[in-house]
């Protein structure tokens, strides 16, 4: 679950219209069947009425969610507002859009969206001031916009290219290769990839896959069996060559990398999302085999690339913030290591070499900072950034002087910047002409007290001149797992709620890794009630100090984010109105049963083992919902083909929640169709969905949109 921030999804409008919530009728939702499925874990039986729902693919779930759907519909449909927001969405969306360009030999190749395609289209030129050509425009490849391109790697000298191309959402992809210089669509292609890259050796370039799935359980089946292969140009996939696999550890990931030059082939293998093994192969020697670096998988380690014949290695490994090391691979011993970056309070992120500097990027209190050193370590200077805020890309290569960054802040679109490493000064490259004026906003970052002492920082934002009546609507997101850090971020979408005196926070709860991997660790396992307690006590601050109130109070959240919503909805019902759980992990007893979710034991722990059941089942938000208990207006969101968070998670929290839902307030489910657990998906779906969002937290919080 791990994706970068994508990984993780996009966050979710002048005056608050009224302060009455509407009336609530009973909904008459659609008849579930339940049955008297039961499993015995350690001696106690859990019912599991609603486990048909699993079948993502028979007729009857297929019903099922076309009724749902049309329930929740004829809601949305009568909120007054809806078309109206939709349309403030559209308007404030439309403006041009690119990504930080990078640059591989003579190439510069970057995505760019004219305001409204639903895929951004890739374009390559020829330095910096070559004329941008169009080279793929996903936008042709489909009529609903449902196939986008994800992975772009280019090989060493940028004459060639392979692109990953996803299909409504799902995590399998295919690669297909291009001719740089005349565009041309080579006949390779690769299938059943799936978390995986492109690296180039030479004519070729390594992928990981597993075999195909049975037809009909694509998106459900567990994923086993990860495998590296190395495809050379002009030959069937049917030939590519196996290069790595481990028939031992059916649920081990392994991932094949290559150094600048070519020399070394890096290959990582992992059982969790977090920690890692590390092997390495000298490709000057013929016939070598993989030597191992590091063991796993207690540690991360991560190569950024080599010096020479030793390799600059990045690792938590007794360092939990970060450090980078020069490691030797004929003595790979932690003893022979060399500290070239030492362990620092910030957390080390990552670190690029460019223009014979290396350049580490840092996280203080959940902001990005860049510095730069020698390759010895003496610290050069930092770069300076407009506004506290996030690094999105940081490209360039070890001989470029001229690296491209993008940068963004709650209040301050996504610009990209060019940098001059010899004279370390910035200069705005894009900057979006977005209708949006930044100076009637503010931002804060504030400290506060979680159940057991712990100081949480939190990010508030909203319009200047808030009013601190305690009757402010708000929406507070969070995601709290998997190391993945909350950093401020621009947000089209948020922009509705915020023009509408709404006040936007985010807090930085455990399980996150702003600060390192103790945070991480604090937020796991045995340790997980932490992250709800942290995002409960960051509701309570907000109303403590009159931000807002439990009437006025959204949350919202996405994948591990859906769990922490289901989560604290079903613990503290009475704190929240409005609740937005979005393809969530739902049933902690059976997540490892389905695709990729095997990975996610190391953040969670499994129900095969007997105090990890125990612990699981007190939380686990399906298994936690009492009968006659009212809860907050609920809108759940999944996707039909979500095969990272299976949608059955969603489908059988919705059935259970409306069974036993004590009030007339609303638990509407929302399933998309051709689209997945958030990547790809097309700019119509976006707002659609966006739209949809905001309509029913408006509705229910008493707001009226001015615009």
């Amino acid at each position: 679950m791990k994706t970068n921030s994508f990984l993780i999804i996009a966050s979710m409008a002048l005056l608050i219209g009224c302060n009455n919530n509407p009336p609530q009728e009973k909904i008459s939702y659609p008849e579930t069947r339940k049955t008297e499925q039961a499993d015995v874990y350690f001696g106690t039986s859990i019912a599991d009425p609603y486990r048909w729902l699993e079948n993502d693919t028979s007729a009857e779930t297929t019903a099922w969610v076309e009724a749902e759907n049309k329930v929740t519909n004829a809601y949305l449909a009568k909120i007054p507002f809806r078309d109206k927001i939709h349309k403030r969405l559209e308007a404030i969306w439309d403006y041009p859009k690119q990504t930080a360009p990078f640059k591989k030999g003579k190439w510069i190749f970057s995505e760019k969206n004219d305001g409204m395609q639903n895929q951004y289209v890739l374009y390559v030129q020829e330095g910096l001031n070559g004329t941008p050509r169009m080279l793929l425009d996903p936008n042709t490849l489909s009529d609903d916009g449902t196939i986008a391109l994800g992975d772009i790697s280019p090989s060493r000298d940028g004459s060639y290219l392979a692109v990953s191309i996803n299909k409504a959402g799902s995590d399998w992809t295919e690669y297909w290769v291009y001719d740089v210089a005349t565009g041309k669509k080579l006949d390779d292609k690769i299938e059943w990839v799936k978390f995986s890259g492109a690296s180039w050796l030479g004519d070729g370039f390594f992928y990981s896959r597993y075999d195909a799935p049975i037809k009909g359980k694509e998106l459900s089946n567990k994923n086993e069996y990860h495998k590296v292969y190395f495809h050379k140009l002009g030959t069937p996939q049917s030939e590519d060559k196996l290069i790595y696999e481990n028939r031992n550890f059916p649920l081990r990931n392994y991932y094949a990398g290559v150094t600048e030059d070519e020399r070394f082939l890096i290959l990582s293998e992992s059982e969790a999302t977090n920690g890692n093994a590390l092997y390495v192969k000298d490709l000057t020697k013929q016939g070598g085999n993989f030597m191992k670096i590091a063991d796993g998988f207690k540690n991360e380690y991560s190569v950024v690339d080599n010096l020479g014949d030793k390799l600059l290695i990045k690792t938590n490994d007794s360092a939990p913030k970060g450090k980078l090391v020069l490691v030797d691979p004929a003595k790979p011993a932690p003893a022979d290591w060399k500290i070239v970056i030492p362990e620092k309070p910030e957390v080390l992120q990552s670190v690029v070499i460019c223009g014979g500097k290396l350049f580490a990027s840092y996280m203080k209190d959940a902001t990005d900072r860049i510095i730069s050193f020698d390759y010895d370590g003496r610290q050069l200077s930092e770069i300076a950034f407009p506004v506290p805020g996030t690094i999105t890309s940081f490209n360039g290569e070890k001989s470029d002087n001229t690296v491209f960054y993008g940068f963004t802040s709650f209040t301050y679109p996504m610009t990209i910047f060019t940098y001059d490493v010899a004279k370390n000064s910035s200069e705005v490259f894009y900057k979006p002409p977005i209708d949006f004026d930044a100076s009637q906003y503010e931002s804060k970052q504030v400290f506060y007290a979680s159940k057991d002492g712990t100081k949480i920082p939190m990010f508030i934002v909203h319009k200047k001149g808030l009013k601190m009546n305690g009757n402010n609507p708000a929406l507070l997101y969070g995601y709290g797992g998997f190391n993945v850090s909350m950093t401020p971020g621009f947000s089209i979408s948020r922009l509705v709620f915020l023009e509408n005196g709404g006040v936007y926070a985010m807090p930085n709860i455990r399980g996150g890794g702003e600060y390192g991997e103790e945070w991480h660790e604090a937020g796991t396992k045995l340790n997980k009630q932490n992250v709800f307690d942290d995002f409960i006590a960051a509701a309570e601050y907000l109303i403590k100090e009159n931000y807002t109130s439990s009437e006025k109070l959204a949350i919202s959240g996405g994948s591990n984010g859906g769990l922490l919503v289901g989560a604290c909805m079903t613990q503290r019902p009475d704190l929240f109105k409005v609740c937005l759980p979005a393809v969530g992990v739902m049933d902690m007893l059976r997540f490892h049963k389905f695709t990729i979710g095997w990975a996610w034991t190391g953040d969670y722990g499994s129900s095969d083992d007997s105090t990890q059941f125990q612990y699981l089942l007190k939380y686990s938000p399906l298994h936690n919902i009492k009968q006659g208990t009212c809860y907050p207006a609920t809108l759940i969101t999944t996707a039909d083909h979500d095969d990272r968070v299976v949608p059955a998670h969603s489908f059988k929290f919705a059935a259970t929640l409306q069974e036993k839902q004590g009030c007339n307030n609303p638990v509407l489910i929302r399933i998309e169709t051709k689209a997945g657990h958030g990547a790809g998906k097309p700019t119509a779906k976006i707002i659609d969905e966006a739209a949809d969002m905001y309509s029913f937290v408006f509705y229910h919080l008493g707001m009226k949109p001015k615009k």
